[in-house]
């Protein structure tokens, strides 16, 4: 009798595997004939999230998972050769497979690989390494076994992923067990950031690293820890920009590479990485968290931070005071790049009506509140194209800036870097292009040169050869009566103002 028990058992258990193996046929009959059908319906040339999603849903069960294995070979049969599956859509799927009450209690990474940065914001148990320059979410319960394998994310901690640093290792475990411990516990969110790439260069200090901090980190209203790499390469950097870090962060900032193997700091969220969605600007709706920030909140923070006096150009006269001139700064350059006639421009200026002072400044001093003090006592400036224009960031609100453009067809990488931003920031933008006769490749190269002759055939020959010809061997001698109209309309405006 056990023994017929135990065979009606295994007949029992062999006809629902027979049952299992017909409903696996059948599904994969219908996959078949769907895949069949996608492939001659539709012709765009990548898979689509919602489309991956109905696949997966028409060869599950009721209850059942599809795991990531699954998707990604569900995709790789179904798409061309040339067709791809973007980061994102995948992104999507893996998450789509978890129940939301499993996300919130293993915590999420979220990455963007997008224009010209790569960042992680990474919420729930995280835990990090300076040694290792990694960045770890823990969940707090295993992952199901079918969902047992790390995902991993390299990340390079600048806002141009060009740039030749370390990069940070994101790692969302499936095991907590394989989590390191906590050796100490901060009670902030955290921003990971790098000095490198470009710092050092005043304008790219700004356009690659401040403003872009300053967007990730407002929204934490100063309850945030700043993670800075790559310090001993840029020892200087963090002192110059001291005062800046401080008005942003209520905390001393921590140096990953100071920290030894065993140091495992533990937070709740980390932001990995910086982006750049603008040259040396912000993108409101681009900016994370409840705040729309734009430029003029990031004018206004300097101000605040520098305690600089003059939130606009507009001034009070008392009753018999005589009326005070317009300010203009007319900026120096003392190596290349320069404008040769300064004072002759100066005594443009103030025939217009300025009171006009040459001014050298200079972006690597440490002394970076002094210099932001002296700016903001100008209503204006006049510059050639370069570093000492970003110095606009400290104008009273309502300034001028005008920009003093190389020949050489320069004028798009001009707005990129600095005509636009300056209109974001609520300054006026004015632009005035040298003309042939007012280079000094007239005189060095002569006129029939390709440099002077034909600026295109400069461009098409490369970035290097225009930086080397229009950026690094030119000069320029401005023709103060073809200048004049650009001083007046500067100071029309800041009338109008008064």
């Amino acid at each position: 009798m056990g023994s017929g028990e135990v065979k009606g058992k295994s007949q029992k258990g062999s006809a629902q595997k027979n049952l299992n193996a017909g409903f696996v046929v059948a599904s994969l009959l219908m996959l078949l004939i769907y895949l069949v059908a996608q492939h001659f319906a539709v012709s765009a040339p990548h898979v689509v999230i919602t489309e991956a999603q109905e696949i997966m849903d028409n060869i599950k069960a009721p209850g059942e998972t599809v795991v990531i294995t699954e998707a990604q070979e569900i995709m790789d049969n179904i798409k061309a050769p040339s067709e791809r599956v973007v980061i994102k859509e995948a992104q999507e799927i893996m998450d789509s497979t978890k129940a939301p009450s499993e996300t919130a209690e293993n915590g999420k990474v979220e990455c963007k690989m997008e224009g010209r940065s790569d960042t992680c914001e990474v919420d729930g148990d995280v835990r990090t390494n300076g040694t290792a320059l990694s960045v770890t979410l823990v969940p707090a319960t295993a992952t199901s076994s079918s969902e047992r394998r790390d995902r991993e994310w390299m990340i390079r901690p600048y806002s141009r992923r060009f740039a030749s640093l370390k990069k940070v290792t994101v790692t969302e475990l499936h095991d907590p067990s394989a989590a390191p411990p906590c050796t100490v516990t901060h009670t902030t969110p955290a921003v990971l950031f790098a000095v490198g790439g470009y710092a050092g260069n005043y304008w790219h200090d700004y356009a690659d690293i401040l403003v872009p901090l300053f967007v990730a980190s407002r929204r934490f209203r100063g309850e945030v820890t700043f993670l800075v790499s790559n310090i001993q390469f840029q020892p200087r950097w963090l002192v110059k920009y001291k005062d800046f870090l401080r008005g942003l962060s209520k905390y001393d900032y921590v140096d990953m590479d100071a920290d030894g193997q065993q140091v495992i700091r533990c937070f709740r969220h980390v932001t990995v990485g910086l982006r750049l969605d603008k040259e040396f600007s912000i993108v409101p709706e681009l900016v994370p968290g409840d705040r729309r920030l734009a430029m003029p909140d990031f004018t206004a923070f300097l101000r605040e931070t520098y305690a600089l006096p003059r939130g606009s150009t507009t001034t009070t006269t008392e009753p018999g005071e005589k009326k005070k001139k317009p300010r203009l700064m007319v900026i120096h350059r003392g190596h290349y790049r320069r404008i040769l006639n300064e004072e002759e421009v100066a005594r443009a200026a103030e025939a217009a009506g300025f009171e006009a002072v040459v001014t050298e400044l200079r972006g690597e001093t440490a002394a970076e509140a002094e210099q932001a003090r002296v700016v903001n006592s100008f209503d204006a400036v006049v510059g050639l194209h370069g570093a000492g224009l970003t110095n606009a960031v400290f104008l009273p609100a309502g300034g001028v800036v005008i920009q003093v453009v190389p020949y050489g067809k320069m004028e798009h990488i001009a707005r990129a870097e600095f005509g636009e931003p300056v209109a974001d920031m609520g300054l006026r933008y004015l632009e005035y292009s040298v003309a042939a006769e007012e280079s000094s490749l007239m005189e060095t190269l002569g006129p029939e040169h390709p440099a002077v002759k034909d600026p295109d055939s400069v461009h098409r020959s490369g970035w290097s050869q225009v930086f080397e010809l229009y950026l690094a061997k030119q000069n320029v001698r401005i023709n103060v009566t073809r200048f004049a109209p650009t001083l007046e309309e500067a100071i029309n405006h800041l009338r109008r103002q008064e």
